[in-house]
């Protein structure tokens, strides 16, 4: 593993900041498994792959240091609890270590904020049993401030490991505005997720600057080919990050 070092952090820091994403629909086999190897190539922290790709890429990626995880209620989070505890218990079987769930937006929009951290506490006690964690996704686009805090307060209660800002799929992502605001809201042990247009490593960078410690991306390649080359100082600085990171994973 490089140890070059660039704006205070060596390359472990960053790559193993990075869940690798495979989610999108159209992806077939053969494009899974090899961004597995690039995972495994780059040594991030996992990859995230769709449920149904658990049993391949936990083959890939045996013996490496690089973690497996899924998603859960992906991308509504309107599958029941018992539905979301069924394919918790199917993704832990099959290698998964790292789950990624949608809350019940709804619940959370209705104000039925028990029924939330049911649904959650429910996949955090079947993926702790089995020592995987837990990380909870709002999709804040459709979210006010105050729905964001409940999501927050109900995760941290429900003993989640993470709060994850969005699916990737929803009309925008994450925006240094609400990865703040989460970061303030729940409890140090609980961890922070930006998932959604996080595409360069100047965006990276400037939300892990904001406390985050997980980011999930597509363009890892791109990140952390960037990170090597302004390490070994063979490209110029580059020019400040903006505020927001929106899109797409």
């Amino acid at each position: 593993m490089t140890t070059e070092t660039y704006a205070g952090r060596t390359y472990r820091d960053v790559a193993k900041s990075i869940d690798h994403s495979l989610l999108r629909p159209e992806l077939d086999d053969e494009f899974v498994a090899d961004g597995c190897r690039l995972a495994a190539r780059y040594d991030v922290a996992s990859v995230c792959v769709k449920p149904v790709d658990v049993v391949r890429a936990a083959a890939i990626l045996a013996g490496t240091d690089v973690k497996v995880g899924t998603v859960i209620g992906f991308p509504h989070g309107g599958s029941t609890t018992a539905t979301k505890v069924f394919e918790s218990q199917r993704a832990l079987a099959d290698g998964a270590v790292e789950l990624d769930m949608v809350i019940d937006i709804g619940a959370l929009r209705s104000g039925r904020y028990a029924d939330v951290r049911a649904d959650i506490a429910a996949v955090v006690e079947v993926a702790h049993a089995a020592g995987a964690i837990v990380k909870v996704i709002f999709e804040n686009a459709y979210l006010t401030d105050d729905e964001k805090v409940r999501a927050c307060h109900a995760s941290e209660a429900a003993g989640a490991d993470f709060v994850k800002t969005s699916t990737g799929f929803a009309p925008t992502g994450a925006t240094h505005e609400d990865l703040a605001l989460m970061r303030r809201t729940v409890s140090p042990h609980v961890q922070v997720k930006a998932a959604g247009g996080l595409r360069t490593l100047d965006a990276l960078l400037a939300v892990m600057d904001l406390g985050v410690t997980r980011c999930g991306a597509t363009a890892t390649s791109t990140i952390l080919d960037d990170f090597r080359a302004r390490a070994s100082g063979t490209v110029p600085e580059p020019a400040a990050a903006g505020t927001t990171a929106e899109g797409g994973y």
